[in-house]
């Protein structure tokens, strides 16, 4: 996906309409408890500000249902922008409407507003496919999204965390703004190269990592790593559809039973392509699932009464040692209930050994999420090649999906 970006235009004395996805996190004081997604979108705001653009952001922030709600406001998003940049962010209490067209166009090059969030309005998140079925919804969809195109003369796009979206700012009002240069931030650059380049033309062995809660979510990616990786790691909860399909005893341990024969049949897949899938062969049970709960070791089968929560000490010497020799790494999903004590070993164990191949030479890719979280926690970010900012649509980049918003963005 070869798209122009910001350094293939001129900005200067134009007005610019840049996507960005300041979904940040915040207390219950409305403060910003992480401000890396605004650090992330500095490159591409410094670009068309320095190259004399008026800068006009949006964004969304948690999920309003589509009308105000003061806690999920970008006020505070606005103050610490304007702290980072050293001047003045433009706050724009709504992302539509005349007070809000009369500030963007009092706006001067170099100058810089963010917009409100951009689901306080409903016409934001209605999918495409509905409003194409319903002549209302497409209407109020494309009324919405046109106040918004008209506020500039360039769109930008550096919100990969809702690339897989067909959201109105991601991709009705770019198709509005046909004929005016519709380019990607240095944010998505980076993204579709790691992943881009990952998938098409890995260095080998390549050793994909999963994890989490269903396997019914993995499915898609599982089916496209197949014959692309050699070796894929399943940890976390979704390993026990697979392991209750070969047989095994799993106790009250999570298990889409829907999912058992598909499991199956990815693992048969698996081996016809002579892609090695890793299983754990132990596990950290308990009996119930509370902090510092008293926790023990099942090797192979789990009693009746006892759910999984964790690798046991033989999976995650045995995960670990399948991913030592890697040369290339997709991790997307942790291996237990990583956000509660102690049964974070086996997230913490993986994290160092990606950490520790990528030191010897690997390119290592996380997929957002959970697993960002992990290395981050751990202080590892500088020790990984990439961390995606989507989890969703790093998911579903893997899973070999076209991403429709950033296809209609414009050719190199």
């Amino acid at each position: 996906m070869a798209k122009k970006t910001v350094a293939d235009i001129d900005v200067n004395g134009k007005t610019v309409l840049m996507r960005c996805d300041f979904n940040v996190p915040l207390d219950e004081n409305c403060n910003i408890t992480s401000d890396d997604r605004i650090v992330k979108a500095l490159p591409t705001i410094k670009k068309i500000l320095e190259g004399g653009g008026a800068l006009i952001l949006m964004s969304h922030l948690g999920r309003p249902k589509g009308s105000p709600d003061p806690k999920m406001s970008l006020a505070p998003v606005a103050k610490r922008l304007s702290e980072l940049l050293d001047q003045e962010v433009v706050f724009a209490e709504d992302c539509i409407g005349p007070e809000t067209k009369t500030k963007a166009e009092a706006l001067k090059s170099g100058d810089c507003m963010l917009l409100e969030n951009l689901r306080f309005h409903k016409e934001e998140t209605i999918k495409d496919k509905a409003a194409k079925e319903d002549e209302q919804l497409r209407e109020a969809k494309d009324g919405f999204a046109k106040q918004l195109a008209d506020l500039a003369d360039i769109y930008v796009d550096d919100a990969f965390g809702t690339a897989h979206r067909d959201n109105a700012s991601m991709y009705t009002v770019p198709q509005l703004m046909e004929g005016k240069p519709r380019v990607i931030g240095y944010l998505i650059e980076k993204e579709l190269k790691f992943l881009g380049e990952t998938l098409k033309d890995p260095e080998r062995p390549f050793v994909a990592i999963l994890g989490g809660a269903k396997v019914s979510d993995k499915i898609g990616v599982i089916e496209n790593l197949i014959g692309k990786v050699d070796r894929i790691i399943i940890g976390g909860a979704m390993a026990y559809t697979f392991l209750k399909g070969r047989g095994k005893s799993i106790g009250k341990s999570l298990c889409e039973d829907d999912f058992i024969d598909k499991g199956q049949e990815l693992l048969k897949q698996a081996a016809e392509a002579d892609c090695e899938v890793v299983l754990p062969a132990d596990h950290d049970v308990v009996r119930e699932l509370k902090p510092n709960t008293a926790h023990r070791t099942a090797v192979g089968d789990i009693d009746a009464g006892y759910l999984a929560v964790d690798l046991g000490p033989l999976a995650i010497k045995t995960f670990a040692e399948k991913v030592a020799d890697a040369k290339t790494i997709v991790w997307n999903g942790p291996m237990g209930v990583f956000e509660m004590k102690p049964f974070d070993e086996g997230t913490k164990a993986i994290a160092m050994a990606v950490a520790e191949a990528t030191k010897k030479g690997a390119r290592s890719i996380i997929g957002g999420g959970d697993s960002a979280s992990a290395i981050k926690k751990m202080g590892l970010e500088d020790q990984v090649s990439h961390i995606s900012t989507g989890g969703g649509a790093s998911l579903e980049f893997l899973e070999g999906k076209k991403f429709v918003c950033l296809e209609i963005l414009d050719e190199k």
